[in-house]
């Protein structure tokens, strides 16, 4: 199906008015309902459903979907649109982001479909981005009262996951994962809780200098989530999870070895930091892993694979 996202976000740009929206409780976000031309509303709003439909069915046609809103965000550097789908026929809804694409993000959305736990959909559209809609509480709602989104805390299960998500980010050199970055999914188990945590911006792949930018525990705004684990595993437990997660690590870079590798290619020929961020990143890393793998990388696509090579002995 032929669709154009960039003449789209341009329309979506002009629109005559915005409301603020607030959250169940009342309280302000960075939202604002746009409203856009009756003139123009109904055109764009019916190629809107056409870009879901080949984001989430390969561009089969789904009746019965209209959008039921847009809203802008102006927080960040994507300066996203949230666009609302409604299924007609049972009231059932759906999200997906029309964003400002950088090369950072588009390496990060494909590195956490190949690496992680998770499969994500995503177009771009010379320097537009689709996105589709990740599930989940972000992770500074969800600290601040843990009980309403899914019933009782199991805090080991929750520290075990932040553990591990922590060591994702690490390896792949994902940055700037405060607890407003990612989200946490509750999953009910037959007897327990369960938790994944997800991340939902990835415009900081491979770009700062500092290592510490790519471990999320040293955040500020994840000191809950440490706290939690300092409190209830201990230190052998957290090592154990951390080599757990390194072996899925690895069987995953394994089943995508030559996509990767060809991904890593691409990365190492573009600029999407600076050689002195990619140096200071490189003796940074090369410090801390007592390594001479990185001696000398001036580029994040070097930087990068030599990261994946010294964590997971690929």
């Amino acid at each position: 199906m032929a669709f154009n996202t960039i003449h789209q976000r341009n329309e979506l740009l002009r629109f005559d008015g915005a409301l603020p929206q607030v959250d169940a409780q009342g309280r302000a976000t960075h939202w604002n309902a746009v409203l856009h031309r009756p003139s123009e509303q109904e055109d764009l709003y019916e190629r809107l459903v056409e870009t879901y439909q080949t984001l989430t069915a390969g561009g089969r046609q789904v009746g019965h979907l209209q959008v039921a809103g847009v809203e802008f965000c102006v927080y960040g550097n994507s300066q996203p649109f949230r666009i609302k789908i409604i299924n007609r026929t049972n009231d059932n809804h759906d999200y997906f982001y029309i964003k400002r694409a950088d090369a950072s993000r588009v390496y990060g959305l494909e590195l956490e479909h190949l690496l992680s736990p998770n499969r994500i959909s995503y177009l771009v559209d010379g320097p537009t981005l689709v996105e589709e809609h990740i599930i989940g509480v972000p992770g500074d709602v969800f600290i601040q009262e843990p009980t309403r989104f899914g019933g009782a805390l199991n805090e080991v299960r929750l520290s075990k996951e932040f553990v591990k998500f922590n060591e994702r980010c690490f390896v792949r050199l994902l940055g700037d994962m405060r607890a407003y970055n990612f989200v946490v999914d509750v999953i009910h188990d037959f007897d327990q809780v369960q938790y994944r945590i997800r991340s939902i911006d990835f415009d900081q792949q491979s770009h700062e200098g500092r290592a510490r930018i790519y471990l999320p525990q040293f955040y500020k705004e994840n000191l809950p989530f440490v706290l939690f684990a300092q409190r209830v595993i201990s230190t052998e437990t957290v090592e154990q999870y951390k080599h757990e997660e390194r072996a899925l690590l690895r069987r995953r870079f394994k089943l995508s070895e030559a996509v990767i590798g060809d991904l890593l290619s691409v990365l190492s020929d573009d600029r999407i930091s600076t050689p002195e961020q990619a140096a200071e990143l490189a003796e940074g890393l090369g410090r801390l892993h007592g390594s001479d793998r990185f001696k000398g990388l001036q580029d994040m696509g070097g930087v990068l694979r030599a990261q994946l090579s010294v964590c997971l002995g690929v």
